[in-house]
């Protein structure tokens, strides 16, 4: 005689735990990678059509005039920012993780261009070859 189950095995994979983990997942990069903010100062930055998002270093300069310079959140004359960008050459130089080649320009949309090229020229001195500058998009709205 042989007998007969009444209640069969049934293997179902319940997916709904993974499709949570896989949400949190990408709400916290998405979160996370929204709050890395630009250290250094407000300026008005200029608007530019082609602007692209520049991929943030640990080194920013803000020029924000002739003699009002900023490394980071300190502020700078022009002679001393000379001499802040030697020493930020000498640390890149040295291995330090911290500090690297590359740097994001900031400037406000007042700076004079003859400025502009002098704070270039002096990163380009120190061996600071890839230098970005940060803009902002353009909406396209007259007058800005």
């Amino acid at each position: 005689m042989q007998f007969k189950r009444r209640l069969s095995p049934k293997a179902n994979v319940d997916l709904i735990p993974m499709i949570d983990v896989v949400f949190q997942l990408v709400v916290f990069f998405m979160v996370s990678s929204t709050f890395i903010l630009t250290p250094g100062i407000s300026i008005d930055l200029p608007g530019a059509d082609t602007a692209d998002p520049v991929v943030m270093t640990r080194v920013v300069v803000t020029v924000v005039g002739e003699d009002e310079l900023y490394i980071n959140r300190d502020r700078y004359t022009f002679e001393e920012f000379r001499e802040a960008a030697a020493r930020l050459n000498v640390a890149a130089q040295e291995g330090d993780g911290e500090v690297g080649r590359s740097v994001i320009i900031e400037g406000d949309r007042t700076v004079a261009y003859e400025t502009m090229v002098r704070v270039l020229d002096v990163l380009r001195r120190n061996g600071f070859r890839g230098v970005n500058l940060r803009t902002r998009e353009d909406t396209g709205a007259p007058g800005s």
